[in-house]
């Protein structure tokens, strides 16, 4: 029997990790050792007012402040920041926050990199990136997105109301990921949930999605492991830091899982979504990954199967396909357990229903997921994300 000739694939990580409670004492260290002198240091008031900006600003030598980030950060926001950077000499960059800050810092390196006037012609498919981002440092101050060593940054688009994709390359990717879970330890108990529920996401997707490789797959069920196991007691408990610490680890390897390519449905959902209605993406996202679920399940039983049991949930005797359900099972709790808001408290109606599931289906994430969805088929899964869907 010949074997099957498996596709010829590549994984590349340009992000060095430095990991730990205390990490944060190596930063000045850190950005010396990459030649920026003064680093452009990008974060957003709430972290400021949390105190963290001061702790970043006692290991760092001589640097601009831009506190102005905000939650789904847009063009014009990038554009602000570039011109700043510019102006005020900068030389390098560090992100401290969340997704948002560090999305905000990758976007104005590669702006900076290739002397563009908006981040919007990087849109992907469009203004190819070819030269690698000044000296990037990402510090998350949240546990979920993973974008501290993802190879992407999202952008809202306010005119066109959507979010796109910039990157997709190791040449936008952080030198250094400084990962110190202490700087979590004050975080409010729903943004916890949100953004573990997004690594969460990045581990189901990215396993079960039609571009998983053995190298990701090993992430994502990292990611699933670490964020089924501890974070219900991050929820509960924010003080804690082993939890804190394995919430970290599991956004980062959510993180690496992602590659260079797309996840599936229930990021072409949430994305697109949370380019009509202002909400977290974390939550956005753990809303819809329930119904997501149930949808591509009967495509690779088998693979859903091996989620359950990341999750934790003891699959002994039963098929792929029963063990599948009972993951999503445990899934849908996970998502009550830890509080995520239901689409109507996220701002959304069913009227909408047709309008989500159009931009949905033109969402480049599509592409991935592991079963073909139309745009019917999206406006389907979105009913079964209202209360009497399920």
């Amino acid at each position: 029997m010949t074997a099957e000739v498996e596709t010829i694939r590549s994984v590349e990580v340009p992000t060095k990790m430095v990991h730990g409670p205390g990490a944060i004492k190596n930063l000045a260290e850190i950005v010396e050792s990459l030649g920026a002198s003064r680093p452009m240091l990008i974060t957003d008031k709430g972290v400021a007012e949390a105190g963290l900006l001061d702790e970043a600003r006692k290991h760092l030598g001589d640097a601009f402040v831009f506190d102005g980030v905000r939650a789904n950060p847009d063009i014009e926001l990038v554009s602000e920041a570039t011109e700043l950077y510019k102006s005020e000499g900068c030389d390098g960059l560090v992100a401290l926050g969340g997704g948002s800050s560090m999305d905000t810092a990758k976007s104005v390196g590669v702006l900076i990199a290739h002397g563009g006037d908006s981040i919007a012609d990087f849109d992907d498919g469009g203004t190819p990136i070819s030269v690698r981002v000044p000296p990037l440092v990402t510090i998350p101050t949240t546990s979920g997105t993973g974008s501290e060593v993802t190879l992407w940054a999202v952008i809202l688009d306010r005119k066109r109301g959507i979010k796109f994709n910039v990157g997709g390359t190791p040449l936008i990717g952080a030198y250094v990921a400084l990962i110190d879970p202490e700087l979590t330890l004050g975080l409010p108990r729903r943004i916890t949930a949100a953004t573990g529920m997004d690594a969460l996401s990045h581990g189901i997707e990215c396993y079960t999605c039609d571009f998983h490789q053995p190298f990701n797959d090993a992430a994502s069920l990292a990611a699933i492991e670490l964020s089924a196991k501890w974070l219900r007691i991050a929820v509960e408990d924010g003080s804690n830091l082993e939890a804190r610490t394995h919430m970290a680890h599991a956004a980062t390897f959510g993180g690496l899982a992602y590659g260079t390519e797309s996840a599936g449905a229930a990021h072409a959902m949430s994305q697109s979504a949370g380019g009509v209605h202002d909400c977290p993406h974390g939550e956005l996202t753990a809303r819809v990954l329930g119904p997501v679920c149930e949808y591509n399940a009967p495509a690779d039983p088998e693979r859903y199967a091996r989620v359950a049991q990341a999750m934790g949930v003891n699959v002994h005797g039963m098929s792929h396909m029963e063990a599948a359900e009972a993951g999503i099972e445990e899934l849908y709790k996970l998502t009550e357990d830890v509080g995520i808001p239901s689409m109507e408290e996220l701002g959304f109606s069913e009227d909408e229903i047709p309008l989500l599931a159009k931009i949905a289906y033109e969402d480049p994430q599509t592409v991935g997921n592991p079963r073909e969805v139309t745009a019917d088929d999206y406006a389907e899964i979105y009913r079964n994300t209202f209360p009497r869907g399920r």
